[in-house]
């Protein structure tokens, strides 16, 4: 099976000015998410940027960035799923599968993406994204906020304060493996009708989002 892996990584960031290049751990953001990628088993890595700072970056560290992402698939509102079909057009090549490498989930290793792998390869699922366990913020302990008062959802914990082991485990997506077939990306998703979830432990699954959660990924580096 090819697969490609496309690092997102535009230049505009607000919460974090220069976000992929921000230091962490001694290197900039994005070097944590290249060095796992080339030390993987996938096909080909490429850096869909705008951004000529993160482009000579990357290219300076053995990472290919064959393209300039136009500035319409750069915005805040630019959907990530654009740029990827992007990089399969601008590439012409044949790939049967795409794994997106979001720069802001660093701790992701290259055995995480090829045990990804692994798991599309032998399966007829459409996708396999990684996900955490939502541990103490399970949905069932949420609640609805009207007129300042608290309100139960309708899949509210069946008594108050319900031990969570007795909660059915549920999972989130932590942003670091998208890893999706060449025919389900063309139809505008990601996930597809039959997806694998790839369970990652907490210390791996910190996604920087902003200046908050920068700190909890610098406090946690040894």
């Amino acid at each position: 099976m090819r697969i490609l892996g496309v690092i997102p990584a535009r230049g505009g960031s607000k919460a974090i000015p220069e976000k992929n290049l921000v230091e962490l751990g001694g290197k900039p953001l994005i070097k944590w998410t290249l060095d796992a990628a080339s030390a993987s088993t996938l096909e080909r890595v490429v850096v869909s940027t705008d951004d000529e700072k993160i482009a000579a970056y990357c290219v300076e560290h053995g990472t290919e960035v064959p393209f300039r992402r136009p500035k319409e698939l750069s915005t805040d509102g630019a959907q990530t799923i654009d740029a990827v079909i992007h990089a399969l057009d601008f590439l012409d090549e044949e790939f049967d599968a795409v794994m997106l490498l979001q720069p802001t989930t660093p701790f992701r290793s290259a055995e995480d993406i090829d045990q990804c792998v692994q798991m599309l390869t032998s399966s007829d699922a459409n996708s396999v994204i990684s996900v955490v366990d939502v541990a103490g913020h399970h949905p069932a302990r949420m609640k609805f906020l009207e007129h300042g008062l608290l309100v139960d959802p309708p899949f509210a914990e069946v008594v108050e304060n319900q031990p969570r082991q007795e909660l059915r485990p549920m999972f989130i997506r932590n942003g670091a493996v998208y890893l999706t077939r060449v025919k389900t990306l063309r139809m505008r998703s990601f996930k597809g009708q039959k997806c694998l979830g790839f369970v990652m432990p907490a210390e791996r699954s910190v996604n920087i989002d902003d200046m908050n959660d920068l700190k909890i990924a610098r406090a946690m580096l040894p």
